[in-house]
This record gives structure tokens, sequence and C-alpha cells, in this order.
């Protein structure tokens, strides 16, 4: 793993990386929760994406939205953030020129920056969207979604709604040519505490079915 600081629209963007070696590895770009709420690249969830990606052999880098430990800049509600999301895309794509799989992963206010980012970028091809919160945030520029990807939700979450992420993915579902799959944990909290192996291995085995297709 290395520390990065990355050049972006508001100053340097304090990020973490992991290189494979594979000039044709798969990449991925890891977005945390809500600033304003303690989300961080270093929250748990963001960090267990970040080995289950590595695991699985991809060039795998999270980083730190403006105003997050070294990244420079405030915090500005989404717009500033998919900016930074984009610049940090921008340098893996740089590092990783033979690649032809790049992935999205975001975490709560992560997930919903991660599908604009989704929407803006035609070369990524999968997503992992982790509590997305469809109760409060506004994903209807999802029309319609570019590429096939996963839902993870906990039914016991009492921050981003099970009843919100179940009617998104049912609606992403109606649409052609991109497969949604939808995966609840029973029990689960919006942190996945004490769900952390169910967790890891529902997202091992969505990235494992899709790189052996």
């Amino acid at each position: 793993m290395v520390d990065l600081l990355i050049s972006g629209p508001e100053g340097k963007i304090d990020a973490k990386y992991h290189h494979n070696n594979d000039n044709e590895s798969p990449i991925v770009i890891i977005l945390h929760p809500n600033p304003s709420r303690g989300g961080t690249m270093n929250t748990k969830i963001v960090y267990e994406m970040y080995k289950t990606f590595i695991s699985n052999g991809f060039s795998t880098i999270r980083f730190n939205f403006r105003g997050v430990g070294k990244s420079e800049g405030i915090f500005d509600d989404g717009e500033g953030e998919l900016s930074d999301a984009a610049s940090v895309l921008d340098w893996l794509q740089q590092y990783n020129t033979n690649s032809k799989k790049c992935w999205v992963a975001g975490f709560s206010f992560g997930a919903w920056v991660a599908m604009q980012l989704l929407m803006r970028r035609p070369e990524i091809n999968h997503f992992v969207c982790v509590s997305p919160p469809a109760n409060n945030r506004d994903f209807s520029f999802l029309a319609p979604c570019p590429s096939s990807g996963l839902i993870i939700q906990g039914d016991k979450d009492n921050i981003t709604s099970y009843d919100s992420s179940r009617i998104l993915s049912e609606k992403l579902q109606k649409q052609k040519k991109v497969e949604i799959t939808f995966k609840v944990i029973k029990g689960a909290d919006h942190f996945y505490e004490n769900h952390k192996l169910k967790f890891n291995s529902i997202l091992n085995e969505y990235i494992g079915n899709i790189l052996n297709k």
C-alpha cells in the first residue's frame, strides 16, 4: 500500500493505493461516507471493500474527500466531492493504461457520489453501492443506469433505509441491458457491525462471478 497526495480541484487529495503488478488488472475507486458525519477513507466498511478488491486482483484506491485528513478544501455536499473522485479516477487510469475493467464502489454518501461518477464516465464497467442514501438523496439521474452492479443493504439500517434501497434496486432492475444484484444482510445496521464476514462474503462472491464471466 502506498500513501499518496494527488492533485485535485481544491488542492491535494489524500489517498491510499495498492498496485497490482499485472498490467491488465482491473481497477477500482472506493468512495467513503459523509464527512460531516465522520466518514473517511478509513471507515471500516470502506477498508473492508479495499481489502476485498485487492484480494481479487484489483489495483485499488481509496481517498479522503476534500477537507478530510490531509485532503485540502472544505466539504461541498456532493458536487465538489464528485470532482475529487473524477481527479482520483484520472490518476488511477494514468497508472493503469492497459486495464480494461474499471469499477466504482461507494458506501452511503460515497455511494451517491459514486453513481454520479458512473453516469459521467462511460469507461466504468461495474459498480458496488453499499447502503445508498436513497431516502434522503436524489438518485433520479440514473435514467438509465449505464452499468450493471451490486447493491448491499442492511435491513436494520436507521440511516439509509432498507425500503428506499429496495425501491431503488427494483427501479434499476427494470432497465434493459443492465443486471442489478440486490443483497440484503438481515440484522445489519448502517455500519454492518457484527456482519462483516457476511458483507465480505457477498462482495467477494459477486466480484468473482463478474470477473469469471
